[in-house]
Order: C-alpha cells, then structure tokens, then sequence
C-alpha cells in the first residue's frame, strides 16, 4: 500500500495508474487533447441519453414509468452528494500532486481530494438511470460511462479505484433509491391524476 495524503492506495491501483498514464505520455497531442475534454463531454451525452429515454415515458407513460422519471434525476444528484462526503473522509491526494508523471491536462488543485472520482459517479448514475427507463438506450449509456470513468486516469487525474467505486457508487445509489421511491411516487401520481378526472386511482405496479 501507499500512503497519499491520509488514505492508503492499493499498489495494483498505482501500478495502473503508472502504466495508463505512461501510454498517455507518448500519446499524440490530438489524443491527449481529446481526452481532456472528453469526460464533460461523455457526461452531457449521457444526460441527452436520459433525456431521449425519460421524455416519452414523461408524457405518455403509466404511473410507474413517470415515476421513475422523475424520481432518477433525484437520485442521481444524491450520489454526487454522497461522492463528495466521501471525499471528505477519506482525503486522498491526486496522483497527478504526488506521481511523478507528465499528464494530459491540469491537475486539480490541493484540497480537490481523490477518492471517489466525482464525474465517474455521476457517469454510473446516469447510465443506471437511462437503463431503467429503456434498455436501447442504457446499453449505448453503460459503455460511454465505462469511457468517460477511464478517461479520468488516463489524463492523469485519478487511479483507477477512484472512479471504479465512483462508478459503483453512483450505481448503485441511483439503482436503490430509484427503485425504493418509485412505487410511493407512482401511488402520488396516479391519486393525481385521478383527482384530476384523467385515470383510474389505482397506480401501475408492474
């Protein structure tokens, strides 16, 4: 293990990161450029990817469809919360402040802790929500979230435990709180609309 800032770092994870960042090192400029920029850039492809998946189900879908919808965006900005506490607890360093390595692009400042990667979590979000809602879809959403995770260490940013539990964490918290809320907010919704003389009070359990 490794010592960096307060938090130990697996060996394999560094032994990654030197490996993936000496390929980057030798990587043409339009390359390391690219993958500076395509992090933000997979992230707003991935909400486009939600939104193509959410907007139909929001306007024409059961109870539980829009339920969903509305109830994913919540979950996915809880698991950023959730990365960013974790954050402060474990307070591990950037590799790019402590590795002796060239990297493509800025490394973040002192204090923007490591541990997990805050655009990986957010990435595994918004892929789980996108598959919840059509499988088309989430199957398009899983690999560019795998991508945009990996994109993190190859510029030099984070190692590689860092945005494989940013993804796991995102995950699995928009998986669990989307599944837990939606059945409460579609009997909200269905009492709604059935108030409102549209449809039967009896929501969609499917």
């Amino acid at each position: 293990m490794v010592q960096i800032g307060t938090t130990d770092v697996p060996d394999i994870s560094g032994e990654w990161y030197h490996d993936i960042v000496k390929v980057a090192d030798s990587s043409p400029t339009a390359v390391q450029w690219f993958a500076g920029h395509f992090t933000e850039a997979a992230i707003l492809l991935l909400g486009a990817l939600f939104l193509l998946a959410a907007a139909p189900r929001l306007r024409h879908g059961r109870p539980r469809e829009r339920a969903v919808t509305l109830v994913a965006p919540v979950a996915v900005l809880l698991s950023y919360a959730c990365s960013e506490g974790l954050k402060t607890v474990f307070d591990e360093d950037r590799p790019c402040r402590n590795m002796a390595r060239i990297v493509a692009g800025q490394c973040p400042p002192a204090g923007d802790w490591s541990f997990p990667s805050n655009h990986s979590t957010i990435a595994g979000a918004l892929a789980v929500a996108t598959l919840l809602l059509s499988r088309r879809l989430g199957l398009i959403a899983a690999p560019l979230a795998l991508l945009a995770a990996f994109s993190r260490v190859f510029v030099g940013v984070h190692y590689p435990h860092d945005v494989a539990a940013g993804l796991l964490l995102g995950a699995l918290v928009t998986f669990a709180v989307t599944l837990l809320a939606a059945r409460p907010a579609a009997d909200l919704l269905a009492r709604r609309a059935a108030h409102s003389g549209r449809i039967p009070a009896v929501a969609d359990r499917r």
